[in-house]
């Protein structure tokens, strides 16, 4: 595509940084803080890192305009929830985090033209 062209993995990003700005804003209103954005290593990327008290969460988020491809928590397959655990752990031992509880969740958002976000977690998911 020409440079200043829209592209779709452009739109796609935008798309899921909106549905984890919504998701974020979900756990700060009840009471979490967010620890880690999009972080990254070779293995992969923890979408959200949240914490409260002594317990971290591991938020895998997915945002649909629709449900034509199934719904958002049907991608979360068994690889990738491994793949979740084993870079939750290198993220832990990065941060040198004392945790009492590790939970993996996962978010679905939903956008829909002319309407809010809307945001469903499913704590302790896997």
């Amino acid at each position: 595509m020409p440079r200043g062209s829209t592209s779709r993995p452009d739109h796609r990003r935008a798309l899921g940084a909106s549905g984890e700005r919504a998701v974020a804003a979900w756990y700060e209103s009840g009471g979490y803080e967010v620890l880690d954005r999009n972080w990254r290593t070779r293995s992969g990327e923890l979408d959200l890192v949240l914490g409260r008290d002594r317990v971290v969460v591991f938020c895998e988020v997915k945002t649909r305009r629709t449900e034509t491809f199934g719904a958002p928590v049907e991608a979360i397959t068994h690889e990738k929830r491994q793949r979740l655990r084993v870079l939750a752990a290198q993220w832990l031992e990065d941060h040198r985090a004392v945790a009492r509880e590790v939970r993996f969740d996962v978010a679905a958002v939903f956008v829909r033209p002319g309407t809010a976000p809307t945001v469903e977690v499913i704590e302790s998911a896997f």
